[in-house]
């Protein structure tokens, strides 16, 4: 359980909410001399000292020195030499899918970060799969024909197109009996470890029996890995935003295979102003873009756009 990297009195504080708490739990944010934020569905709130929730800071649990060493501890496995690598991205992954962000003092050598020391703070962010997710959605992305359009998924942080795009994913691998869809070769290259919550190489979250990933991969370099030596049929990544991604894309475009993305953003103008993804919009090869938000929790869809004439697709659906 992603609480187990907490340390024991804080795992009992945790464990002492009410099973509808838990149920709506997303992050746990602990940062050092301030108070413990726990993450809700419906908005943040503090643990107190004395157990359960309070909207007051004053009232709150303070993390303090010790609570941060124990947490590096629990959350290295005591090793925290032996995962460099993973800290030069700024985050963990935990068995179960789990992502620890961390923050602290950054160690750069030659202008690029090493690692980072002097930890004082944790994000634990809890991943949670939703089966099924992709249903409401599924036939807008599969031509009649049956092929599947190139598409790409918008939100603000935190409204679920990671978890959309993950159940998308999973149903394109294993097949859509429903829409007589087969079931194909799907490539993932997943840079920050969220859509397959990848541990020590190996997919904790369920992508499908035909997929393949690529963990914690720069996703322009493992777009051309995947595409020169896995033969996909779909390559989905996570969060383009730089001009060397969208080259990336166009070299997969170009070869024939179909593309799933996400990219942050709340609205169509938004994503003009810039300048890579505007590059992406202005080639008219994204066939179906897919606008997220919260407006009935996270995952909510709010409309499917023909991504070549920005038409919507059937009734607005907030």
């Amino acid at each position: 359980m992603v609480i187990n990297v907490l340390p024991t009195h804080l795992r009992k504080k945790i464990r002492q909410l009410q099973p509808d708490v838990l149920a709506r739990l997303e992050e746990l944010r602990l940062r050092q001399n301030r108070p413990l934020v726990v993450g809700l569905s419906d908005g943040d709130v503090f643990l107190q000292r004395e157990g359960g929730l309070t909207k007051s800071p004053e009232r709150a649990y303070i993390v303090d020195a010790d609570d941060i060493q124990r947490t590096t501890q629990l959350v290295s496995n005591s090793s925290v030499y032996a995962l460099e690598e993973e800290l030069k991205n700024g985050y963990i992954t935990i068995p179960g899918g789990h992502r620890v962000g961390i923050t602290g003092k950054v160690v750069a050598e030659h202008g690029r970060v090493k690692t980072i020391k002097y930890i004082s703070g944790f994000n634990i962010r809890i991943s949670r799969q939703v089966l099924g997710a992709a249903d409401e959605v599924l036939k807008d992305l599969i031509s009649p024909q049956g092929e599947v359009y190139h598409t790409m998924l918008i939100s603000p942080p935190r409204c679920g197109k990671t978890t959309l795009l993950r159940d998308i994913v999973r149903q394109l691998s294993n097949g859509i009996p429903g829409l007589n869809f087969p079931g194909t070769t799907v490539a993932v290259v997943d840079e920050r470890s969220e859509i397959a919550g990848c541990h020590r190489g190996i997919p904790q979250q369920d992508v499908g029996v035909r997929t393949d990933v690529l963990d914690a991969c720069p996703k322009a370099e493992g777009m051309m890995m995947l595409l020169r030596s896995m033969s996909p049929r779909v390559i989905a990544t996570d969060e383009i935003g730089r001009m060397e991604d969208v080259e990336a894309l166009e070299e997969v475009l170009n070869a024939g295979v179909k593309v799933l993305t996400t990219v942050h953003g709340s609205s169509l103008e938004e994503l003009k102003r810039r300048p890579a993804i505007q590059k992406l919009l202005k080639l008219q090869v994204i066939e179906r873009l897919v606008f997220l938000d919260r407006s009935r929790g996270a995952g909510t869809i709010k409309m499917v756009m023909d991504g070549i004439t920005y038409r919507p697709l059937g009734v607005k659906r907030c």
